[in-house]
């Protein structure tokens, strides 16, 4: 179906969305703000409610959209600030979990179509987890529509009782970097000699310190590489829970790693280093996976969730929770440059096969308009 049924002759929108974030990932606030961009330069109204601090990092107002601060879930009013959002919309769109739950509750006693993207699995362990996955059934059953950004994605939601689950269309929305940008090998250089890497390997993991990262194999593949010449330099940037008992290890043990915390410079930590690691437990769309092969750093990752389909064979896969495998797969990529060389190449036509932003927002434009075709609008 062609995405027009909510244009006036004049091609212009009178359809108004609203799009729903939690405390808002990487990968969703970036999605989100493109989809923003594109749904607004095809006349679409946007509102996106999301924490102040995720509309300073991601600039939503600058696409166009109207920004509304809802507070994260832990705060009593988010729901009620999320339903006055919501009172005029034709559509609202709930990114992750936490959103999508507190979506449902603001749309009770509406009739407003709800349309629900999983960008990741919710991890968690005992009881939380089996509030999430009741948290899930509620979602899936009350959404009108699921996107999963990964078939084993679409399928859980089918599994959950999802009336109806379908593959999302979600790009990997470029750099935004100012037009006075430094040369990337001056950067590079700058880089690995602030991280203290000048004249040995940079490897880079990015993502936040929670278990399910799987950093406690990273640190034990370590040690394999310390009997490397020069040895490697494992760099983790991000932040978490998990903080104090790695670095613990680090000193207790001696590793050859550094973490670094959160970082806004992902684009140019990666492209200062020799390889990318992706070692966690499960995965759907990594930003980290999207940017190592876009960038032509050749990329180690688990063979588990989205990733094998996300990547095909432009990585090197390894079991997760094996960190020999993951050790001898990053030995032999440091002493192979043909197949470093051949990994980019790979990588390169691996991501020439990812859907564009237009193509993601007219699948989503497309999914809107067959949800509201019947709806008058103002």
């Amino acid at each position: 179906m062609s995405p027009v049924s909510s244009h006036s002759p004049h091609g212009q929108s009178s359809l108004r969305t609203v799009q729903v974030l939690g405390g808002g990932n990487a990968g969703s606030s970036a999605h989100v703000r493109s989809l923003a961009s594109g749904l607004v330069a095809r006349g679409v109204r946007v509102t996106v409610c999301a924490p102040d601090e995720a509309d300073r990092t991601y600039d939503f107002t600058g696409t166009g959209a109207e920004h509304v601060h809802v507070p994260r879930s832990s705060d009593p009013g988010s729901v009620a600030a999320l339903r006055d959002a919501c009172r005029d919309a034709d559509l609202v769109h709930a990114h992750g979990l936490h959103a999508s739950f507190r979506a449902v509750l603001a749309l009770s006693g509406r009739r407003t179509p709800l349309v629900v993207t999983w960008h990741n699995r919710a991890q968690a362990e005992g009881a939380r987890a089996h509030l999430l996955r009741l948290l899930e059934r509620r979602v899936v059953k009350a959404a009108t529509v699921v996107l999963g950004t990964t078939s084993d994605l679409v399928e859980q939601a089918r599994r959950t009782g999802a009336r109806d689950a379908r593959l999302a269309a979600v790009a990997m929305p470029g750099p935004r970097r100012s037009a006075d940008q430094e040369d990337p090998e001056r950067i590079g250089s700058k880089i690995r000699a602030e991280l203290g890497a000048t004249g040995r390997p940079l490897l880079m993991a990015v993502g936040s310190l929670d278990r399910h990262r799987g950093y406690d194999t990273l640190l034990d593949a370590t040690r394999t590489w310390r009997c490397l010449d020069p040895v490697p330099l494992v760099v983790i940037a991000g932040e978490g829970p998990l903080r104090t008992p790695l670095q613990r290890r680090i000193e207790d043990e001696g590793l050859p790693v550094r973490l670094i915390g959160r970082r806004d410079d992902v684009a140019d930590l990666l492209a200062a280093a020799e390889l990318a690691l992706l070692p966690s437990s499960w995965e759907s769309r990594s930003v980290l996976a999207q940017e190592a092969l876009r960038a032509r750093v050749p990329l180690v990752a688990t063979r588990v969730g989205g990733i094998p389909e996300l990547v095909g064979d432009a990585a090197e896969l390894v079991p997760y929770g094996d960190a020999q495998a993951l050790a001898d797969a990053v030995t032999g990529l440091l002493a192979d440059p043909e197949r470093r060389e051949l990994l980019r190449e790979k990588g390169t036509r691996q991501t020439a096969g990812w859907p564009s932003e237009d193509e993601t927002v007219a699948q989503v434009l497309s999914v809107y308009d067959e949800l509201t075709q019947h709806r008058p609008f103002a």
